[in-house]
């Protein structure tokens, strides 16, 4: 994958997969160096065996094909780029990715458009609970969509066109706020 926010759109549809009712994502652009996110989610979580195997393209879940690249594809990516993944699992309780990126590495892949991931998830998953902590610097944007749902009333939800719009619009400006006021600095 040519961007950080495919990544983290097939990894949070592994989450959902595995039946998460609440997913958290956190994105550090810039941690001691490292451009970081992490996924914990709620999950069914994976055993010891199936924990140890996943990384192998060959051992999946799924039942709809016999390969898995998503693990795969994003521990490649984060070794060519001076990194890491780490996945913690437990069965019952559910999965924590971290993978960083050396944040200056040549090959450490563009973050994308992560508003469209968060706006992809949220309406392709009303029931989801989905937390969104986006970080760079000293500077943070926080994102609840129970809260945001709790203030739109039970009746409206993410694939409304106006809220779709809005939704749109505030993601996209809130994680510009982010980087410009970093990057001013």
């Amino acid at each position: 994958m040519r961007e950080i926010a495919l990544h983290i759109l097939d990894l949070i549809q592994n989450s959902i997969a595995a039946s998460a009712k609440k997913v958290f994502l956190d994105v550090n652009e810039d941690e001691e160096g490292y451009f970081v996110f992490r996924i914990c989610d709620d999950g069914k979580g994976m055993n010891a065996d199936l924990l140890q195997k996943i990384r192998d393209p060959f051992v999946t879940t799924r039942l709809t094909r016999d390969v898995g690249l998503g693990i795969p594809f994003i521990a490649m990516s984060t070794e060519q780029s001076g990194g890491h993944l780490t996945i913690r699992s437990k069965e019952g309780v559910g999965t924590t990715i971290e993978a960083a990126f050396l944040r200056d590495h040549l090959d450490r892949p563009p973050l994308g458009d992560l508003a469209a991931t968060i706006r992809v998830i949220l309406v392709t998953n009303p029931e989801l609970q989905f937390i969104v902590r986006y970080r760079y610097g000293n500077n943070c944007f926080e994102f609840d969509s129970l809260a945001v749902k709790e203030m739109l009333g039970d009746e409206i939800d993410f694939s409304f066109p106006e809220v779709y719009l809005w939704l749109d619009a505030y993601l996209k400006q809130e994680i510009s706020k982010v980087r410009n006021d970093q990057e001013a600095t």
